[in-house]
């Protein structure tokens, strides 16, 4: 492909050279330092003129950093007369503050957003926004990208008994997300409510549906501590259920995530790339990875080549 440029931030440089590989292109380079008061320095080690230039950070790890490093590198490819830079952040940073739910409370993810267009953003292409909203804080185009399809690829191949399982949201804030994969593969849904008396601690859960004698895949995005994926897997397990999977996308993983996650009855815990995962599945037999780099490649090929994207929304890339 003629006329583009792939640029890796440090965040997840990984997923960065499997896009790069599986477009046939070699990444740009480029040098990330910081000086001795801690100031980011990025270096663009080769033109851009002229070029399309594609960013990829995700917003994992030290995330403030890597924000800012972003934000100097689309900058830096802007002021250098890069005839469009797109910026391809697999988990986009600050999704959770996404709306004003208390008096003097902050909407974080419309500041990010408002930040990476001053910088220079001509598209952003992200994946499983924690709410589709957050496409309207942006004045530019953001295309919202679904590891659904892979996730639907995933249950079809390793869950034998598959068309005898209930998918399961763990909160009524997962609804939506739970009846489409339930439709898609024509099985029945349940949820469970839970109330919360602070932040990150679930206080109490009730089961809405039908899940006896049958294999439950509880599904959630933003999984952090894992307490509510890990009680909800504990009151499915003293409701009847066989068996057990979670599927998180994306998973953040922090604190007592993984021995959440060790002492619980899963037969898998399964997560996508969108954030390095080598680190957490050391001796973790039960975390399960699926490699989200080819519906990230084929939209920067589908975007280069002013091609509909739409196909992703429902498909696995070949």
């Amino acid at each position: 492909m003629p006329n583009i440029k792939i640029f890796s931030g440090s965040s997840h440089q990984d997923l960065s050279q499997k896009i790069a590989d599986r477009l046939g292109l070699e990444l740009g380079k480029v040098v990330t330092k910081k000086f001795s008061n801690q100031e980011t320095c990025v270096e663009i080690g080769e033109s851009v003129r002229g070029e399309d230039v594609y960013i990829v950070q995700s917003g994992c790890g030290e995330i403030n950093d890597n924000l800012m490093e972003l934000l100097i590198m689309i900058n830096a490819c802007k002021i250098a007369s890069a005839s469009r830079v797109t910026a391809v952040i697999p988990c986009f940073p600050y999704a959770r503050q996404d709306k004003k739910d208390k008096s003097r409370a902050p909407i974080s993810a419309k500041l990010v957003a408002n930040m990476l267009s001053v910088a220079g953003a001509d598209h952003i292409i992200t994946m499983d926004l924690h709410a589709s909203q957050i496409q309207g804080f942006f004045d530019i185009p953001v295309d919202n990208l679904y590891a659904e399809p892979a996730v639907l690829k995933w249950i079809r191949e390793n869950i034998s008994e598959w068309r005898n399982c209930t998918i399961v949201s763990p909160d009524a804030g997962g609804a939506k997300r739970v009846t489409s994969i339930a439709d898609r593969l024509n099985v029945d849904f349940a949820l469970i409510h839970k109330e919360r008396k602070k932040a990150n601690e679930v206080d109490r859960m009730v089961l809405v549906g039908d899940v006896k004698d049958r294999v439950a895949i509880l599904v959630d995005d933003m999984a952090d501590t894992c307490g509510t994926i890990c009680h909800a897997a504990d009151k499915l397990l003293l409701a009847g259920v066989t068996r057990v999977y979670a599927i998180l996308t994306p998973s953040i993983f922090c604190g007592p995530a993984i021995s959440h996650i060790n002492n619980t009855c899963f037969k898998a815990v399964v997560v996508t790339n969108t954030i390095p995962q080598d680190d957490k599945m050391k001796h973790r037999s039960k975390i399960q990875v699926i490699d989200i780099s080819m519906i990230l490649a084929e939209a920067i090929r589908r975007t280069h080549n002013g091609e509909s994207v739409s196909y992703l929304f429902s498909h696995v890339p070949l």
